[in-house]
């Protein structure tokens, strides 16, 4: 008898523990819940507070809505395209979110969805035009309670052309490159 309702509350245990108890469980529901500054770091470890990320648990993972604070942009016309840039370094820091249809999730252990409304491309304020070559993509990763990231160099000019599978993220680890950060202005990010 004691068997049988032992085995009778696990059934029922086990039919009522979902996904969204087992994401819980691993603390992700603080980290991806809610929220967040994004904050991009010069070597010196000076800060630059540039928009919030909110993100939405689901039952497997968390959505996310980037929103960039755009009165810390300059608009400029570069190469026949409007673009929000950041100044106040040594180089024009310029936002080109993703410009396709993705899934807009994240989990834990992959917050690459997120990397690509994070995309920027830099230039030297008096160059003339858009250098898409010159592509930033961080590369985020959980430490602790902050995601954190470091600059990557990716060249803008695959995104030229919608990939074949929009669920795929276009940028493969073969497709970056390792950044110096003394060589560029904000090579560091931080979403907490």
């Amino acid at each position: 008898m004691k068997i049988s309702r032992l085995i009778s509350i696990l059934s029922v245990t086990l039919v009522t523990y979902t996904p969204a108890m087992v994401w819980a469980e691993h603390g992700s529901d603080k980290l991806l819940n809610g929220t967040k500054d994004i904050i991009l770091y010069n070597d010196k470890g000076d800060s630059l507070v540039i928009g919030q990320v909110m993100f939405s648990p689901t039952d497997h993972g968390s959505a996310f809505k980037v929103d960039l604070d755009y009165a810390r942009f300059t608009d400029y016309f570069l190469s026949m395209k409007e673009m929000k840039c950041l100044e106040g370094g040594p180089e024009l820091w310029c936002n080109l979110p993703y410009p396709y249809e993705q899934p807009r999730m994240v989990y834990r252990d992959d917050l690459g969805w997120l990397s690509y409304d994070l995309l920027f491309m830099f230039k030297k304020p008096k160059e003339f035009g858009a250098n898409f070559w010159n592509g930033i993509y961080y590369n985020l990763n959980v430490e602790g309670d902050t995601i954190k990231g470091v600059a990557q160099a990716v060249d803008l000019n695959h995104l030229a052309a919608p990939p074949d599978d929009l669920t795929v993220q276009p940028f493969t680890e073969f497709d970056r490159e390792p950044v110096v950060p003394k060589n560029r202005w904000l090579p560091y990010i931080e979403i907490k």
